[in-house]
């Protein structure tokens, strides 16, 4: 649903008529798929080229669930924000809730835009390492790269 708070409308709810900013916002609200939708499906198709075969998730709120072999990688997926730094945050707080088994062959990964790289990284290598996360970038032009921990 479209309001005209949504449009160029002033206090009261009157539409201004202006075509140019109406139609950003227009494209903006009907695009069919938002910057985190871009990264899980990038994620998702790098995952089978990898050989691992994505599966519906035990938990529904995890954004990505794949296996391979008897390895099982569930991950968080987070898009372009203004607030890399919060979204991380909350990204490695979300990860963490998921974190139901102690398998050896069970990872975790946080999968992020290029623009997100650097939040990522604040949590030292060797937790991530205790704590069995993986890091992935999905570029602009959508390929995806394992980031070194």
């Amino acid at each position: 649903m479209i309001r005209p708070a949504d449009l160029d409308a002033d206090g009261r709810g009157r539409l201004r008529r202006n075509e140019q900013a109406d139609w950003a916002v227009l494209h903006r609200l009907l695009a069919r798929d938002s910057d985190e939708d871009r990264v899980i499906d990038a994620f998702r198709t790098w995952l089978l080229a990898e050989g691992w075969t994505p599966v519906d998730p035990a938990d529904r709120w995890t954004d990505v669930e794949a296996v391979r072999g008897d390895d099982r990688l569930i991950c968080e997926a987070k898009g372009r924000t203004s607030e890399k730094g919060i979204g991380a945050d909350i990204a490695y707080g979300q990860l963490l809730r998921r974190r139901t088994s102690e398998a050896l062959r069970t990872r975790y990964a946080l999968v992020v835009p290029s623009a997100s790289v650097k939040a990522v990284e604040r949590v030292p290598a060797h937790v991530r390492r205790l704590l069995r996360i993986d890091l992935f970038e999905v570029t602009d032009g959508n390929t995806v790269h394992q980031l070194m921990t």
